[in-house]
């Protein structure tokens, strides 16, 4: 049975029926059911205007992005699902902000769903630097199922293992 890594913090009794799905080999078909529609959000510049997009219909008093990649290099575990970035260079007399946002590679080939909440995730930091109250209010303003699709895409991650652990192909086929 593989460690449940990604799952981490939730009711042990949760983390029994997700087990049990595992055991059963449910969890796969049952993600590949709910999940069937790969984005099409395939290069760093459509990731830009796809984030850009979100940020403007939700939160346009933010300030402007300066870069938004995938970055094969991050960690899930490590890095969780993504990374924000503001530095703040003095050039001259100005004081010049830059703002970035990397999402990790693995979400390139994973169900949109998973895309937009590692976005809206990611967004939110540009308001709420602490995952607090207000930081998750905020995330579920922009994706009502918010929630759901956090713990779904911790067992997308989860059934991800599992398949390169046996060396199957992905859930999701682009």
């Amino acid at each position: 049975m593989p460690e449940l890594k990604y799952l981490a913090g939730y009711d042990a009794h949760l983390l029994d029926q997700v087990r049990a799905m595992i055991h059963s080999d449910r969890l796969g078909p049952w993600l590949r059911e709910r999940y069937e529609q790969p984005h099409d959000v395939r290069n760093d510049g459509a990731l830009y205007q796809y984030v850009v997009g979100l940020k403007d219909r939700h939160m346009r008093k933010a300030p402007p992005l300066d870069k938004v990649v995938f970055d094969n290099r991050l960690q899930v575990v490590r890095h969780a699902l993504g990374t924000h970035t503001s530095i703040s260079r003095v050039q001259g007399a100005r004081l010049k902000a830059s703002r970035e946002i990397r999402i990790a590679g693995v979400f390139r080939d994973a169900p949109q769903p998973f895309l937009r909440m590692i976005v809206v995730h990611e967004l939110a930091h540009l308001r709420e630097s602490a995952h607090n109250r207000a930081f998750y209010q905020l995330c579920a303003h922009m994706e009502p199922d918010y929630h759901q699709l956090e713990f779904d895409m911790r067992l997308y991650l989860t059934q991800l293992e599992i398949d390169r652990r046996k060396q199957l192909p992905p859930i999701a086929d682009p």
